[in-house]
């Protein structure tokens, strides 16, 4: 599967694993508690305690909650914005393909794509080029 970061960089999520691991664990936790009958039992301000808490969670882990290993490849919208990322990366070899604005340094990116990292439209199109042989290489590789 393809996993992602679409709100905030978690320092470590790449060199760190044993801990994002551990707060996925927390963030199942707190889900399976919300079904069960002893939360009728809690107070308002703990349930609203808890609740904010995986909303947090689930915010920041969506994309690499069920990721199992590092990724083969990283690609990042905004390098100089996410400068943790780009080094997490590039510690742990991985290439990285980011889109480089006139703020940002291409010569720490494997294959920069000078772009408007604020322009929305730019980074649909940019990303929907990337994405496009990924979706065709997986469906693909689901036949055989």
């Amino acid at each position: 599967g393809q996993y992602y970061v679409n709100h905030r960089w978690l320092g470590g999520t790449l060199t760190n694993m044993e801990t994002i691991k551990k707060s996925i664990a927390r963030l199942n936790y707190l889900e399976e508690i919300e079904s069960k009958p002893e939360v009728k039992l809690m107070s308002k301000k703990e349930l609203a305690s808890l609740n904010r808490e995986r909303i947090k969670l689930e915010r920041n882990l969506r994309g690499i909650r069920h990721m199992g290993r590092i990724p083969d490849a990283a690609v990042i919208v905004d390098s100089a914005r996410e400068h943790i990322a780009v080094h997490e990366s590039r510690r742990l070899g991985i290439p990285i393909v980011a889109l480089v604005d006139t703020n940002a340094d291409p010569n720490i990116i494997d294959y920069p794509i000078a772009a408007n990292d604020d322009a929305i439209r730019s980074i649909r199109i940019i990303l929907q080029k990337l994405i496009d042989p990924v979706i065709v290489a997986t469906a693909e590789a689901k036949k055989d």
